[in-house]
């Protein structure tokens, strides 16, 4: 593998580790149905505001997630909506597994 190859596998790992958090999965899922504040995505979890806004600092510096602060409150959105495209291939890796279990659980 050459630098370029490289350097181009390492920064698309570090857009998968940001969404590989169960609750930054879950904002990058609520925000693909359009622009949130952080007091929406907070309504809606288990966590601070706190919490939030550092879950969605990660997703920003990942690249995922773009900010824009009005007044008090800060909306942030998919920088790419085309990001969680690779969903439903998640879902059926999930299901054939799920099959690959229940299989082994009839002999």
């Amino acid at each position: 593998m050459n630098e370029k190859e490289k350097a181009l596998i390492e920064a698309k790992a570090n857009i998968l580790k940001a969404l590989g958090h169960p609750t930054r999965l879950w904002m990058a899922e609520r925000l693909a149905d359009g622009e949130k504040c952080v007091c929406e995505l907070a309504e809606n979890i288990d966590a601070d505001v706190s919490t939030i806004s550092k879950h969605l600092t990660i997703l920003k510096q990942a690249g995922v997630v773009i900010d824009e602060k009005r007044g008090k409150q800060v909306y942030y959105r998919l920088k790419v909506p085309c990001i969680l495209k690779y969903m439903p291939c998640i879902e059926e890796v999930l299901q054939a597994n799920l099959q690959t279990h229940i299989d082994l659980m009839k002999e």
